[in-house]
């Protein structure tokens, strides 16, 4: 029984630390480069990512102030802190900083949030501000 109990206990420790939130450098933003707030568009859209204050590397990379682009579509909230990003986002795994979307017409929100080497957002998260595209 004292076995199954530190096995368990044990199992918690590496589930938790698994998912343990990177620090974000103080004064890290992500935005949106393009397409601007407000623009109407033709599809596809090409969305160009900013960073500043911290670098991009691809995800499994463990490099101090770094992490990878995710992008949310149409999403009501930002994805759960101190957890993976699942399917809600779209990931940029590789380290990309540009992706090209095919969009139906109308109106769609688009917002930038920064994982760390495990996907898991930083903390205090980095998060673009959500911008509104018109798609033709």
């Amino acid at each position: 029984m004292l076995k199954k109990i530190l096995s368990t206990m044990l199992f918690v420790a590496a589930a938790s630390q698994a998912t343990a939130q990177t620090a974000s450098p103080a004064g890290a933003k992500v935005y949106i480069i393009s397409p601007a707030d407000g623009a109407v568009v033709t599809s596809p859209v090409t969305v160009t990512f900013g960073l500043k204050g911290m670098g991009v590397a691809p995800a499994g990379t463990d490099r101090a102030n770094t992490g990878h682009h995710h992008l949310l579509v149409d999403a009501k909230a930002l994805p759960a802190a101190g957890q993976p990003m699942g399917g809600e986002v779209i990931h940029f795994g590789g380290g990309q900083t540009e992706t090209t979307l095919e969009l139906a017409p109308g109106k769609h929100s688009l917002q930038l949030i920064m994982g760390d080497m495990a996907h898991v957002p930083h903390n205090p998260i980095v998060a673009s501000e959500k911008i509104t595209i018109t798609v033709k």
